[in-house]
């Protein structure tokens, strides 16, 4: 009899879920504050055998804005703060006033990448962003999804107001 090998995952979004979101781009180590509740929600879902794997759009690349050395920089401080807990980082350096990309959410190509690399089952796996593109990459890899945050007036099924609450919820689900 062959075992079901796929793991589960929650992908999760960067700024606005994990660390406080500041006008159009976080890149600043300076700027960069976790938010509260992330490192017990990372925790809690880690403990409950999830991969973490962020996964962001980086526009700021494209426009001149910032580098990836900056992107990676601010992805070593939450490794650091959250104790090498993340188990990848997918980013889309593109924004649409600069060049197309199937990796930029809405669209999904960093998803699927992670999804394969990984062997995740998209069924046991969950999305936390706080944006609708974010939700709209997940259903594209039937991944379910949870909206966390105030700024996103999209109406959608799971709404929680930040990731420990999400956390939380997914826990609390059966399957």
């Amino acid at each position: 009899m062959e075992q079901n090998t796929k793991t589960k995952c929650v992908f999760l979004d960067r700024d606005g879920v994990l660390n406080r979101e500041r006008g159009d781009y976080t890149w600043r180590l300076e700027d960069f504050d976790v938010l509260p509740g992330v490192p017990e929600a990372l925790q809690l879902l880690k403990e409950n055998g999830y991969l973490l794997i962020i996964i962001t759009n980086q526009g700021g690349i494209a426009k001149g804005l910032y580098t990836r050395e900056d992107v990676y920089a601010c992805h070593r401080k939450l490794q650091q703060a959250f104790n090498g807990i993340i188990d990848a980082l997918y980013y889309a350096p593109s924004h649409p006033s600069v060049s197309e990309s199937l990796s930029r959410k809405p669209d999904s190509l960093m998803l699927e990448k992670a999804m394969a690399k990984f062997n995740i089952d998209p069924e046991k796996s969950w999305f936390v962003g706080d944006k609708k593109r974010d939700l709209q990459a997940a259903a594209k890899v039937n991944v379910k999804a949870i909206l966390v945050g105030e700024e996103e007036t999209y109406a959608h099924p799971f709404r929680e107001k930040d990731l420990l609450t999400a956390t939380r919820f997914i826990l609390g689900q059966k399957g």
